[in-house]
């Protein structure tokens, strides 16, 4: 196993919940990374933010290792969400909420529905 696959995997089972990101989750580096972190923000979903653009081989590893090309990714307990859109459409249709409740990962409610009735 490469060194990168080996810390991908050790982050992602140690973490419940997970974002590779281009930047950090205080300061995004690009708008999908942006809006992805924006929700879980927002949400209150305490989670690892991984800088892809500090390491060329965590960035490709984690496209390696998700068999998924694009970034931002999210991860939750262990298991690959999906990226940008994916994670949208979770989060308008309560699937997100819905997955977090059955993995026991704490988030605000009240924010999700927001988010929701903002969009509707």
């Amino acid at each position: 196993m490469t060194d990168a696959k080996q810390i991908i995997e050790e982050t992602v089972k140690s973490n419940d919940v997970v974002l590779y990101m281009k930047g950090t989750k205080s300061m995004p580096q690009c708008g999908f990374s942006s809006k992805v972190a924006g929700v879980l923000n927002y949400m209150g979903v305490e989670y690892a933010d991984v800088n892809v653009l500090a390491d060329e081989a965590i960035r490709q590893g984690i496209k390696d290792y998700s068999d998924w090309p694009t970034i931002p990714q999210l991860y939750v307990k262990g298991e690959f969400v999906g990226g940008c859109d994916i994670i949208t459409e979770m989060t308008l249709s309560g699937e997100l909420d819905q997955l977090f409740d059955e993995n026991g990962v704490a988030y605000d409610k009240d924010a999700a529905d927001k988010i929701r009735e903002a969009n509707s």
